[in-house]
């Protein structure tokens, strides 16, 4: 099976609408790829699915998925009623050497600039190979929603660069937060502590909140 490439926004947006309403197990099918019995060892399974079959050409580099379209590619699990059944990670946390660093030149804006949504069945009653893709959603932030993240990401920023990271909750910013982000908790990696000296602490994410793409999720229903 030849491997499928878009050289252009209205192709990967065909691709993506062309997968809409196929099971995983049939897109796995396709594809040749086996099916894991369960995702606890295989996190980035269906993610990885939906990359192979859109030509996402990144891999885990900290480009975008489609970096010759400016396009990032993120699969969000969803229940019956539709709604996220997760937080969706953006990028890592730079915990050092911050000084300088800018909302227009952060990885985080880089990564948001235009995502291209593509909605899953999450739910584990639903066996893995019969759960289906939805509806794609091509999204460009808002003024008032890159403001909004942009607010969130420089209060974040300015806590860490005070040394107050370890006080950093996943109730703090309205449209992102920030956790930890590590394979286990054994990972470490340097900050600045409270008195300015470096300390260890686990890597940290940032993540849009659950509640911030169901606002995305319900603005392309309405369109």
């Amino acid at each position: 099976m030849p491997i499928f490439f878009p050289n252009s926004e209205q192709k990967l947006l065909h691709r993506a609408q062309l997968v809409a309403g196929y099971t995983f197990g049939e897109i796995a099918q396709y594809l040749n790829i086996p099916i894991p019995t369960d995702l606890s060892k295989q996190k980035g399974w269906v993610g990885n699915l939906i990359e192979i079959f859109l030509g996402a050409n990144a891999g885990s580099k900290a480009e975008r998925d489609f970096a010759n379209l400016g396009i990032e590619l993120k699969t969000i699990p969803v229940d019956k009623q539709g709604k996220p059944l997760e937080t969706t990670f953006v990028s890592v946390t730079p915990l050092m050497a911050n000084h300088g660093v800018i909302w227009e030149t952060s990885h985080v804006k880089y990564k948001l600039t235009k995502v291209l949504w593509i909605p899953i069945e999450g739910e584990r009653t639903i066996p893995l190979a019969d759960r289906k893709v939805g509806k794609p959603i091509l999204w460009t932030p808002t003024q008032e929603q890159e403001r909004q993240l942009k607010q969130d990401w420089e209060e974040l920023m300015d806590m860490i660069a005070l040394g107050q990271v370890e006080k950093i909750t996943a109730h703090y910013g309205t449209y992102l937060q920030l956790r930890p982000k590590a394979a286990n908790g054994q990972a470490l990696t340097e900050a600045i502590g409270e008195n300015g000296q470096i300390i260890l602490t686990r890597p940290r994410g940032f993540y849009l909140k659950k509640s911030f793409t169901m606002q995305i999720l319900d603005n392309a229903m309405k369109s």
